[in-house]
C-alpha cells in the first residue's frame, strides 16, 4: 500500500475542527467553518479528477492545502467576514508548481510552543491507535517520541521546537522532565545539532519548584521555564509582581536562563480568573528588564472575537498591550507575544485573525511576535504553517486601523527569527541547525513517499474535554 495512513484522501490537509489544547473546552465550528470544509472536500475532489490524480496524491501535495483555505476565503467572504483572507490565486489547487511555490517552505521556522501528547491522554484515544496501526504498540508509544518527530519535523517545515509542559503537581506530572529530555535527546542523537529545545515547569507557588529550578537548569539543561499564573495546588494563582512571582523571576536570573514563559489567556475557570489576565506583565517586565518574558497564546481568549485593540476591555490580548504600553515599554521591549493556539483559533476566524495579528504587530513591535503552534495537541502544524505562510490583511483594514501588511520579511520574523533574539541563537548557527543534520537528509529522502495523518490529538468535544482533565 502506497500510503499508511488515510489511503482513500478523506481527510483535508487544513484541519479545520474542535480540537482544543485541552486547557479549554472545544468550540463548536462555525456553519461557515463548516461550510468551508464542504467546499473544501468539492475542490479536492474536482481538482484531483482534473490533474488526473487520485484524492490522496493530490492531498499530500500543496495544492491540497490551497483547495482548503481557498474553500475557506468563499465561506468567509460568504458570511462578510473580508478583514483577512488567504492570498492565493483562485487557481492554485489546480496547478501544483504554483501552489508549491506559494504554500511549500522557505522560511526558518522556530516554534517555541511543543507539546507531547501525554500517555493517559494518548490511552483515551486507542480508536487513533488502532488507525495508525500501532496496536502493537503500548499506548505511550501510539502517540510517542518517534511520531512527536515525525508529525513536527517530517510533515512539517518545522526547523526547531521547544518543548513544553502542561501545569501539574509535582507527583502527578503527565510529562515528566526525563520523558522531555528523552525525546529532545531522539532529535539531537541524529546530528547533535540540537533542533529540540526544552523548558523546565515551575509552579512557584507549589512547594519544592523553586528549589527543583537548581537541577533543571544544571542536569536537563533546560532553554526557559514554563509557568502558568492562574494554577496552584489550592486552585489559586499568583501575580509575577508579587512575593512569589518575584522570588520565581530572581531564581530564574540568578540560574542565568533568562526567559519565563507564562501562560496567560486561556483561563481555567472563574477561581483564578484575575490571574490569567496579563495586568501584571508589564510591570514586571519593567521591574526586570534583563529578562524576557514570552507571553504564551498572548492573552487570547477562546470564544471571543478579537477586535480593534480597546484598552477599556480589560482582558485578552488588549490588556497584554496596555500592560505594556502602561509601563512605558513598547515595541521591541523584553515582552513577547506567542501564537500556540491563538493562531489556529484565529484561523476559523479571519476577521479576529486580522484584528489580532495587526495589533500585536502594531504595538508590540514587528519583532516581538513568535511563532507556536501547540503541537502535537493539533497534530501536524504543517496546517497552521501554511495558513500564515499565505494570510493577509486586508488593504481597508490596514488603512483604517494602522496595522501592517503581512509581507515576506515579517511572516519569516514571526516564524522564527524573532526567537533568536531570547533563546540566544545566532542566525548562522540556526541555519546550520536546520539544514546540515540527518533530519534535513531525512526530509530530502520523505518528499517523494510524504504520507501524512492529517489529525489532530485533542478534545473535540465536552466528554472528551472532561476526559482529558480526569
Amino acid at each position: 500500500m502506497k500510503y499508511r495512513f488515510d489511503p482513500e484522501g478523506e481527510r483535508l490537509a487544513v484541519k479545520l475542527d474542535t480540537t482544543s489544547n485541552a486547557e479549554y473546552e472545544p468550540i463548536p465550528l462555525e456553519p461557515r467553518n463548516a461550510r468551508a470544509n464542504e467546499l473544501a472536500q468539492q475542490t479536492v475532489s474536482q481538482s484531483a479528477k482534473r490533474l488526473g490524480m487520485p484524492r490522496r496524491d493530490f492531498l499530500v501535495t500543496a495544492a491540497g492545502a490551497a483547495a482548503s483555505l481557498l474553500a475557506m476565503n468563499r465561506a468567509n467572504a460568504d458570511d462578510a467576514r473580508r478583514a483577512g483572507y488567504f492570498d492565493l490565486p483562485a487557481d492554485t489547487p489546480e496547478d501544483l508548481q504554483l501552489a508549491e511555490a506559494r504554500l511549500g517552505k522557505r522560511e526558518f521556522i522556530f516554534d517555541v510552543q511543543g507539546h507531547y501528547v501525554p500517555p493517559r491522554v494518548a490511552a483515551s484515544r486507542k480508536r487513533e491507535c488502532s488507525q495508525f496501526d500501532y496496536v502493537s504498540r503500548d499506548y505511550m508509544r501510539c502517540l510517542g517520541a518517534d511520531d512527536f518527530v515525525k508529525d513536527v519535523f517530517l510533515d512539517a517545515d518545522t526547523d526547531m521546537m521547544v518543548l513544553s509542559f502542561v501545569p501539574s503537581r509535582r507527583d502527578a506530572e503527565p510529562l515528566t522532565i526525563e520523558e522531555a529530555d528523552a525525546t529532545r535527546r531522539i532529535v539531537d542523537e541524529l546530528e547533535g545539532t540540537h533542533r529540540l529545545l526544552i523548558h523546565g515547569r515551575v509552579n512557584p507557588n507549589q512547594a519544592g519548584d523553586l528549589e527543583g529550578m537548581d537541577e533543571l537548569a544544571e542536569t536537563y539543561g533546560v532553554s526557559a521555564w514554563k509557568t502558568y499564573t492562574q494554577w496552584g495546588p489550592d486552585g489559586q494563582g499568583f501575580d509575577l509582581t508579587d512575593d512569589t512571582g518575584l522570588a520565581f523571576i530572581e531564581k530564574a536570573r540568578d540560574l542565568g536562563v533568562k526567559n519565563i514563559c507564562i501562560h496567560k489567556g486561556i483561563p481555567f475557570g472563574r477561581q483564578s480568573y484575575e490571574h490569567s489576565l496579563c495586568t501584571d506583565i508589564g510591570p514586571a517586565a519593567k521591574q526586570f528588564p534583563d529578562v524576557n518574558f514570552l507571553i504564551y497564546h498572548s492573552g487570547w481568549i477562546p470564544g471571543e472575537a478579537e477586535g480593534p485593540y480597546d484598552p477599556d476591555r480589560g482582558e485578552g490580548m488588549d490588556e497584554l498591550i496596555r500592560s505594556v504600553e502602561a509601563a512605558g515599554l513598547g515595541k521591541g521591549s523584553n515582552v513577547y507575544a506567542e501564537l500556540g493556539s491563538t493562531w489556529r483559533g484565529l484561523m476559523r476566524d479571519v476577521d479576529s485573525a486580522a484584528h489580532g495579528i495587526g495589533k500585536l504587530v502594531k504595538h508590540l513591535g514587528e519583532d516581538n511576535v513568535l511563532w507556536g503552534t501547540d503541537s502535537i495537541w493539533y497534530g501536524s502544524p504543517q496546517d497552521q504553517i501554511q495558513a500564515f505562510r499565505s494570510f493577509q490583511i486586508a488593504d481597508a483594514v490596514r488603512e483604517e486601523f494602522g496595522y501592517p501588511e503581512i509581507t515576506d520579511t515579517l511572516r519569516a520574523k514571526i516564524f522564527g527569527l524573532n526567537a533568536l533574539r531570547p533563546y540566544g541563537i545566532d542566525y548562522d548557527e540556526a541555519v546550520m541547525r536546520a539544514s546540515n543534520d540527518k533530519v534535513q537528509a531525512e526530509r530530502d529522502n520523505y518528499v517523494d513517499r510524504r504520507d501524512p495523518h492529517n489529525l489532530s490529538f485533542g478534545p473535540k468535544n465536552r466528554r472528551e474535554f472532561l476526559l482529558f482533565q480526569s
